[in-house]
């Protein structure tokens, strides 16, 4: 077989240039600063926008923004079940849907539902449903449709948040508002309502007490209606973890009640003739 005469070959006991550069030294999580300027290991939650009302069309809507995560939720109904085998006579139906918009990630998305989609739709439902009456809404339906505007981190638990303001406003006879939050476990250290960058973060993929956490809370009834973690987190980090989500949704409840305040006032208003 010829040789290639245009080739270069190089020694045959030859290193890779990489392996003599210089490593910078590893810094420990739990000593890096946050990049929005949170603190580490404390319950320090994005500051949060919410408005209610915005979408005329439906019969309750609700707008959510913290940080750069940004949602929509519109709530239609109660109205009749669509196939009647579902009809039940003595409780009604709820049903949720969320998905991302295409724009929402770093990578654009299709409008068809994927399988992230899906779970997260289920996860909203079983955090929503046992707030909601449904026994006073028989052979009825409730439909909660979530759009992810921008995916900047914690979208289930300002999902839960958001869809709970559009079922208020929407006037669902509800046994408590159910308020979100999740945080970041880390080896030693934790982060709340973490950013996608920290939640993508795999700077210890060998720890084993390192995983997410998102917690549905009801702050009025002191109850949990919905709990979703993964990765592996021991027993102690585990209930540390749900005491500081359940302080973080405390954090939230007084901007949401002054949201919903301020939605009544606009809709008690004489309409302008």
């Amino acid at each position: 077989m010829p040789t290639d005469t245009k080739r270069v070959r190089g020694p045959e006991a030859s290193q890779s240039p990489s392996l003599f550069l210089c490593k910078p030294a590893a810094v420990h999580p739990s000593l890096e600063p946050r990049a929005d300027g949170r603190q580490r290991d404390q319950v320090d939650v994005r500051p949060v926008f919410v408005r209610c009302g915005l979408v005329s069309q439906a019969k309750g809507s609700a707008y959510i923004e913290a940080g750069n995560t940004k949602l929509m939720c519109c709530v239609y109904g109660p109205r009749e079940m669509e196939r009647k085998d579902d009809t039940d006579m003595k409780c009604g139906r709820l049903t949720t849907d969320m998905r991302f918009a295409p724009f929402s990630c770093l990578e654009r998305g299709s409008w068809i539902q994927g399988s992230q989609e899906k779970d997260l739709s289920l996860m909203l439902h079983e955090s929503l449903q046992p707030a909601v009456c449904l026994t006073k809404y028989p052979r009825s339906q409730i439909e909660v449709n979530v759009m992810v505007l921008e995916n900047s981190g914690s979208v289930l638990a300002h999902a839960v948040t958001c869809a709970s303001l559009a079922l208020a406003d929407a006037g669902i006879e509800m046994y408590d508002l159910v308020l979100g939050c999740s945080m970041r476990q880390d080896a030693a250290s934790y982060v709340v309502d973490p950013s996608y960058v920290e939640e993508m973060d795999c700077s210890s993929v060998g720890s084993n007490n390192q995983g997410g956490l998102t917690v549905a809370f009801l702050p009025s009834l002191n109850q949990i209606s919905g709990l979703q973690s993964d990765g592996e987190m021991a027993e102690e980090t585990l209930t540390a973890g749900v005491r500081t989500c359940i302080d973080g949704c405390y954090k939230l409840y007084p901007v949401i009640q002054q949201a919903l305040s301020k939605a009544v006032r606009r809709a008690a208003l004489p309409s302008e003739s």
